[in-house]
């Protein structure tokens, strides 16, 4: 037990003289070996409080006349200027200005016309679709060639028709066929219905005079 006990004393004793030595070394450091500059202090923002500018009352007025003198004013018109009266005689001064151009007068009825340009060339012409025709219809049937030039009453109402054709002269009564081709469809005072059997065509032939 004594020599427990005596072992752990020489080990403080070592630790203590360790510190010692190295306390020893930091202070002497500190006094003799440090650097001769001392370490940067952090330096505080400096607020500036700007200077009050006192200025006087013809400064203020310059400066007044300078800011009215940037921004440009509107032109103000004295009211006498405004006439709202209507003066007839400047109306019938500018009514008696004559038209002194070298063109038409638009405000005269009897100024001349404005000249029209000639047409440079013929217009293109317009050329029309062709229209498919149809075959081509037949000619009309002719006249029929008689002359009729008198009738005469029989007894029981019916008349007979003279009729002329050529130097040939023929009587017939509504339904006799005249020179192999026309057939009487009715006699009438004044005119006769025949038909021309080769066309199928039925004609008025008037009454005419001799």
């Amino acid at each position: 037990m004594a020599m427990k006990l005596g072992t752990e004393n020489k080990r403080n004793v070592i630790i203590a003289g360790a510190l010692f030595c190295l306390l020893l070394y930091l202070v002497i450091t500190q006094v003799f070996g440090g650097s001769s500059t001392p370490a940067p202090r952090a330096s505080t923002p400096q607020v500036v409080t700007p200077a009050r500018r006192t200025t006087s009352p013809q400064a203020s007025t310059a400066e007044a006349s300078d800011l009215e003198a940037s921004n440009h004013e509107a032109h103000k018109l004295p009211a006498l200027s405004l006439d709202p009266s209507l003066h007839l005689d400047k109306l019938m001064a500018s009514e008696d200005v004559e038209y002194a151009g070298t063109g038409r007068n638009i405000f005269s009825a009897d100024s001349a016309p404005a000249p029209i340009p000639e047409p440079m060339g013929p217009a293109r012409p317009v050329k029309m679709p062709e229209i498919a025709q149809g075959p081509p219809q037949p000619p009309p049937p002719p006249q029929i060639d008689l002359r009729y030039f008198g009738y005469a009453a029989k007894h029981d109402g019916q008349r007979a028709a003279f009729f002329l054709h050529g130097d040939d002269v023929f009587e017939a009564f509504a339904g006799d066929i005249v020179n192999h081709r026309y057939k009487v469809v009715s006699v009438d005072l004044h005119s006769a219905q025949v038909t021309d059997l080769s066309y199928n065509n039925t004609q008025t032939i008037p009454l005419v005079s001799n």
